[in-house]
C-alpha cells in the first residue's frame, strides 16, 4: 500500500546546492516528504525521510524571512521550508510533528484525537492564544499610532498586548503575561514596529517584550506598514494595503505576455479591495496588484487558452477595466473558497 497524503500545498524551498529559494509542491506523507517542481510531475525532485528527524521552528536562520522551519534527518541534513503565512507554517509544523512521533510509537497517522477525556494543556497553546487575539470582535484592537513623525498602521502597544491577556483571563498577572507575550514574540506570532521595541527584541532591553505604551507590535501579515513624511503619489500607492486582510496563499498565474504559469504569493485585501500578488521565493514589495472594485469572477472549465492541457481548477478575474487574470488553485475547495472571498470584496470594498 501506498503511504497516506496527509498534507500538500505550495511552499517555498531552499536549495541545497545552490541555496537559492524557489516555490515547490510539497507533499506530507506517513514516512517521508516528497516535493516537486510542479504539482503535475509525476516524480518527485526529492524526498525527505521522516523516521528519526527533528523539526525546528520557527527557524530563525535567514534574517527577513519569515514562517520558515527546518527538518534535520538522521544523517544531520537540512532542509528548509518556507509557508506563506503564520497560519499555514503552523499547519504543516503540527503535522509533521505527528508524524514523527506516530513513526516512533509505531502507530497510523490520524487527526482524530482518541482520549477519552479532553484535558487543558499543561502549557498556554499559543497559536490558540494568537488566533483569539486577532479575532476582530473580542481580540486586541488594532490602531493606526504615530510617534517620532511616523503613522504605524495596523498595530497595538504592548501595554494593551498585556492588558488583553490579563482582562481575558489568559494569565494570572502582569509579570506572567510579559513572558507570555515574549514567547508570542520570540515564536513570530508578534513582530516588533519601531525603534523601542526592535531594540528590545535585538537584546538591548531586560525582556524582549515591552510592557511600555511607546512599543508598538502587530500581527504578521495584518495590513501593517508604516508612514513617513512622503508625497501624495505615495499616499495614494500606499492607500491599497490599508484594507484588512481577509485571505492569502500561494495560487498558480498565467502571465499576460508569455502565457505562461508561475507561483504567487497572493493577499487579498477589502476595503479597498486589492488582490496584491508577489514571488514566493523573496521580496517585500508586490509584483502588481488587481483592484477587484466591480470586478467579476468565475470558474474556468479547460484551458483559457483553448489548447488542451491538464490545467484544472482554473478561474477568471474580469476586473472594471476588461483585463483577464487567469489562476489555478490546487483543490476544487480551493478555487471555491478564493471565488468567494474576491466576490465579498469586490462588492464591499473600494
Amino acid at each position: 500500500m501506498e503511504p497516506k497524503r496527509i498534507r500538500e500545498g505550495y511552499l517555498v524551498k531552499r536549495g541545497s546546492v545552490f541555496n537559492t529559494w524557489k516555490p515547490m509542491w510539497v507533499v506530507l506523507l506517513e514516512d517521508g516528504i516528497e516535493f516537486y517542481k510542479k504539482k503535475s510531475d509525476n516524480s518527485p525532485k526529492g524526498m525527505i525521510p521522516l523516521k528519526g528527524s527533528t523539526l525546528t521552528s520557527p527557524c530563525q536562520d535567514f534574517g527577513k524571512r519569515m514562517f520558515v522551519f527546518k527538518i534535520t534527518t538522521t544523517k544531520q541534513q537540512d532542509h528548509f521550508f518556507q509557508a506563506a503565512f503564520l497560519e499555514e507554517r503552523d499547519g504543516w509544523v503540527r503535522d509533521i510533528k505527528k508524524a514523527i512521533k506516530c513513526i516512533e510509537g509505531g502507530q497510523k497517522f490520524a487527526r482524530k484525537s482518541t482520549r477519552r477525556s479532553i484535558r487543558l494543556p499543561e502549557t498556554i497553546d499559543l497559536g490558540a492564544l494568537y488566533l483569539s487575539m486577532k479575532d476582530t470582535e473580542k481580540g486586541i484592537k488594532e490602531l493606526n499610532l504615530e510617534k517620532d513623525k511616523k503613522i504605524f498602521n495596523h498595530c497595538f502597544t504592548g501595554n494593551c498586548v498585556i492588558d488583553w491577556l490579563v482582562s481575558n483571563k489568559s494569565v494570572r498577572n502582569r509579570p506572567e503575561g510579559l513572558m507570555i507575550a515574549s514567547s508570542l514574540l520570540n515564536e513570530g506570532y508578534l513582530q516588533p514596529a519601531g525603534d523601542l521595541s526592535k531594540s528590545a527584541v535585538d537584546g538591548t532591553a531586560e525582556n524582549s517584550f515591552l510592557d511600555n505604551p511607546d512599543a508598538f507590535y502587530y500581527f504578521p501579515d495584518s495590513g501593517f506598514f508604516c508612514e513617513e513624511n512622503s508625497s501624495d503619489d505615495d499616499i495614494i500607492l500606499k492607500e491599497e494595503f490599508r484594507g484588512v486582510i481577509i485571505k492569502q496563499g500561494c495560487l498558480l498565474k498565467q502571465g499576460h505576455r508569455r502565457k505562461n504559469w508561475k507561483v504567487r504569493k497572493f493577499i487579498l485585501r477589502e476595503d479597498p479591495a486589492y488582490l496584491h500578488y508577489y514571488d514566493p521565493a523573496g521580496g517585500e514589495d508586490p509584483l502588481g496588484a488587481i483592484h477587484l472594485r466591480g470586478c467579476v469572477v468565475t470558474s474556468v472549465e479547460g484551458n483559457p487558452d483553448g489548447k488542451k492541457s491538464e490545467e484544472e481548477n482554473l478561474f477568471d478575474i474580469i476586473t472594471a477595466d476588461e483585463v483577464h487574470y487567469f489562476l489555478q488553485a490546487a483543490t476544487p475547495k480551493e478555487r471555491t473558497e478564493w471565488i468567494k472571498a474576491i466576490q465579498v470584496a469586490s462588492r464591499t470594498g473600494k
